[in-house]
């Protein structure tokens, strides 16, 4: 219960009207912190809402970004994910297994209000890193020592 209730906190606070569908796609951000894409979402939710469209889940996603329900993460041309989390943190993306994680411990850029910077008004800041994650790079090492010794 204290999930629902965090999900329309969670709409409520952000001015944006409750659903059946926007409850759903947001507890679903809320409840797992895999950083998603819109397919991800619409995986997850359409078992309980069969009705739901992939249409429905993007347009919901960008809304919630819009309204700072949750954030948009611009991976590269062809990968956007999700981030139900909206308080500033630094993301990694692993280009060997797609993953995107976060670095709770890293510090964040805050924008509290708009923010001029050499004339530029300034609204949202994100940072996030590219690389290989710990995972893949044992799994490379691995298989290289496993190449070695053949």
């Amino acid at each position: 219960m204290k999930e629902f209730e965090l999900t329309m906190s969670r709409l409520n606070k952000c001015g944006i009207r409750p659903s059946t569908q926007r409850v759903a796609i947001m507890h679903f951000l809320l409840t797992h912190r895999t950083h998603p894409t819109v397919e991800d979402v619409y995986q997850g939710v359409v078992p309980r809402i069969p009705t739901l469209s992939r249409t429905t889940v993007y347009n919901t996603l960008r809304m919630f970004s819009e309204h700072h329900a949750a954030q948009m993460l611009t991976i590269d041309d062809h990968r956007i994910c999700y981030d139900g989390d909206t308080h500033p943190h630094v993301h990694f993306f692993c280009r060997e297994c797609g993953r995107v994680f976060d670095f709770m411990d890293k510090r964040a850029p805050k924008i509290n209000k708009p923010t001029d910077m050499d004339g530029n008004l300034v609204d949202e800041a994100q940072l996030y890193y590219k690389g290989i994650c710990k995972d893949c790079l044992a799994k490379d090492e691995a298989r290289n020592q496993g190449e070695q010794a053949v």
